[in-house]
């Protein structure tokens, strides 16, 4: 009898245990943290922004600890399948290339690529004519740099494009004239705009991508983790948890 007693206590001390070691599971997100307002670091050296708060609704209704660990832009893809990280939350466009690569989850927001310029550049067009001679510039490895290069403009449109590490080297580039206006995603562009440094740029033209889905990228096959996020995005949406983040960034609904 006393040995079936201890057996009992054994086997519920490992109930506990498991349960323990479920409920402290952590799951490591990738982070670019150099592209305001989605994701930054604060004056202490925090990783902040949309994109940090959406991870860390999902990591709560997944009941998961999560932690950030931080990439440089162009190897952030790479980063993820070196297991770096588990899933990558940091403005990644849904592209065919990229799902060569990765597996992505339902978007969790929508943006469109728009140009910037000084708000002194009259008659802005997209147009061969007018665009040849200038420099524009783009973030490397993202969607508007990749528009940029689908279209062969330094050829076809006679344009220097210069491709950047990060969004903020491009701003540098044009508060100091070296190119002319930047493409980029109109939301990144939007929070920008409203900073001393882009109250003399402005939006030009329409946007020549209108529909640009953002989604979370897992590994190829995670298929688990990324049910999971799915789910767990289709909660936050619905409780209202997804608003109150995004009204914290925007007064409009980017999802």
């Amino acid at each position: 009898m006393q040995t079936y007693k201890k057996f009992l206590l054994a086997a519920a001390a490992s109930l506990v245990f498991s349960a323990s070691a479920m409920a402290a599971e952590t799951l490591k997100m990738g982070i670019e943290a150099a592209y305001p307002p989605f994701n930054n670091k604060d004056a202490s050296g925090n990783v902040v922004g949309f994109d940090k708060d959406i991870g860390d609704a999902l990591c709560a209704k997944m009941k998961v600890e999560c932690s950030v660990v931080t990439s440089d832009w162009d190897g952030i893809i790479p980063a993820l399948n070196a297991k770096k990280f588990d899933f990558l939350i940091s403005s990644l466009s849904i592209t065919e290339e990229r799902k060569q690569a990765v597996d992505f989850t339902e978007p969790y927001y929508s943006n469109k690529l728009q140009f910037i310029a000084p708000k002194a550049t009259e008659d802005f067009k997209t147009d061969k004519a007018y665009l040849s001679g200038k420099t524009i510039g783009a973030q490397r490895a993202t969607l508007a740099g990749t528009w940029l290069e689908d279209r062969n403009m330094e050829d076809d449109y006679n344009v220097k494009v210069t491709l950047y590490d990060t969004q903020e080297n491009a701003y540098l580039d044009l508060l100091s004239g070296r190119v002319d206006a930047i493409l980029a995603d109109k939301y990144v562009q939007y929070e920008w705009l409203k900073s001393k440094d882009g109250a003399a740029f402005e939006f030009k033209g329409d946007p020549v991508v209108e529909s640009d889905k953002i989604g979370i990228a897992v590994r190829k096959g995670d298929d688990e983790l990324r049910n999971k996020l799915n789910a767990a995005l289709k909660e936050i949406v619905a409780d209202g948890t997804y608003k109150k983040i995004n009204d914290k960034y925007f007064p409009f609904s980017i999802y």
